[in-house]
């Protein structure tokens, strides 16, 4: 892989248009909000700042127009950590204008196998996300501009297949 000089978070400040995020992972608890995390697990409610400041980003960035979204990629029944992810974070973003989608793999083969969490920005710049196997963020590579197209064939496929995050946890959400 050929790597870029940009970090993620300077694709976060530059970015003109759109950023999508491909989640791929069933547990993220050792990456971020690990604090929020055991609250949920202990029954307590949501805390009103819970989130508040990536909310604040998002806001930042949907109220100029740019679009933020992402398709989670995950089968049933879901981990506890998807039951708040989805249940406490995903509707807590929503507020700040992220749009979310679901790719169910649970009775059908996944069409992304294999294929790493990553963000795209604008279609033209892309970072991987890694993450060890307990779901533990490591950090992220930038790729050069010429491996931008292969991710977004990736983030088209999963487009394709996904549906609106309200729609499926009507169905499915607990």
């Amino acid at each position: 892989m050929t790597t870029s000089s940009k970090t993620l978070g300077d694709l976060f400040d530059s970015f003109r248009h759109e950023a999508f995020r491909l989640e791929t992972l069933a547990d993220y608890s050792k990456s971020g909000n690990v604090d929020a995390y055991q609250v949920y697990l202990a029954g307590e409610p949501q805390p009103d700042d819970y989130n508040a400041g990536w909310v604040e980003e998002l806001r930042s960035h949907t109220e100029k127009g740019k679009r933020i979204y992402r398709v989670h990629i995950l089968s049933r029944p879901l981990s506890d950590y998807l039951c708040f992810e989805l249940g406490w974070g995903y509707r807590k973003n929503m507020t700040g204008g992220e749009e979310f989608f679901i790719l169910d793999i649970t009775e059908k083969p996944n069409p992304l196998a294999g294929v790493p969490d990553f963000w795209c920005f604008d279609s033209e710049s892309v970072a991987v996300m890694n993450y060890d196997e307990a779901g533990k963020y490591l950090g992220s590579e930038v790729l050069g501009p010429e491996q931008a197209a292969e991710f977004m064939r990736y983030r088209d496929t999963a487009l394709a297949q996904a549906e609106p995050f309200t729609e499926w946890w009507a169905k499915y959400g607990t």
